[in-house]
């Protein structure tokens, strides 16, 4: 299967524009699945709760999921986006992953960073596996990657893909730890990250581009550049995902000792 990493500069706002934007570089190349960032249509650097709530959608009935399942429908392939989500008095920051036949699997971020926890309501669904045919896949969002139990958790429930919308702002950490997550698992992880700055508070917000897919074996297939608005696709074989050995004797999941680990709970 083909898998496409997209990395936009969104405006703050400009909803409609930043969709068409993304939806736009998708259309130069060929996907089975695309992923594209954390709140890649609104932008990110929300001023208050109110703010954020004013731009959340409900999933799947808001306008920016429809306009994804559109796409995919048209495209014939998935896609993995993120989005503020209204539901009841919550908001959260979250990701769907749609299809030709609409909404395959919707996950809100579990682990939010700095001003998100003033912004958002933390995650409340289990991290998806979703099998889309060609491939299993599961869902985090930017600084989950910081945390090896959210992908350890997608690679032992079955994900051979890990789809990692992100805006990334800290030095370069999660280019190196999804490295390691897809090494450490066994797994495909494509992170889609954006570029350009936000400076709508006290705080300027430079983001870190350089998004990337890596291979089971923690190989890079393809990193893209700091700066520049861009898609880029590779070809992998997700049945690499489900060979977890290193060795004749040792294997990533089997050997696990879960007894052991009770202070993790």
């Amino acid at each position: 299967m083909r898998i496409g990493i997209v990395q936009t500069k969104p405006e703050f706002g400009a909803v409609d524009e930043n969709i068409e934007r993304a939806l736009a570089l998708i259309g130069e190349a060929r996907s089975d699945l695309w992923i594209l960032p954390e709140l890649f249509a609104t932008g990110y650097q929300f001023r208050s709760r109110a703010e954020a709530w004013s731009y959340a959608e409900p999933v799947p009935d808001g306008p920016t999921t429809k306009r994804l399942i559109d796409a995919a429908r048209d495209l014939d392939s998935f896609i993995c986006a993120g989005l503020p989500e209204i539901d009841n008095e919550n908001v959260y920051n979250s990701s769907v992953l749609v299809g030709p036949d609409g909404l395959v699997a919707r996950y809100r971020k579990l682990h939010l960073f700095f001003h998100e926890k003033e912004l958002f309501s933390p995650g409340n669904l289990p991290l998806p596996v979703a099998d889309i045919g060609m491939a299993r896949v599961g869902m985090m969002i930017c600084f989950d990657h910081f945390f090896p139990e959210a992908a350890r958790t997608l690679a032992v429930a079955g994900a051979q893909v890990i789809a990692h919308p992100a805006n990334l702002v800290m030095p370069l950490y999660a280019q190196l730890t999804m490295r390691v997550r897809a090494l450490e698992n066994g797994v495909f992880t494509a992170t889609a990250n954006r570029v350009g700055d936000e400076a709508r508070t006290e705080t300027t917000l430079h983001f870190t581009g350089e998004s990337q897919i890596v291979s089971p074996s923690g190989e890079i297939l393809v990193s893209l550049s700091p700066t520049e608005e861009r898609a880029a696709v590779v070809e992998i074989d997700p049945a690499l995902a489900s060979d977890k050995s290193l060795n004749p004797l040792n294997d990533r999941l089997a050997d696990r000792r879960p007894s052991f680990y009770k202070a993790l709970d």
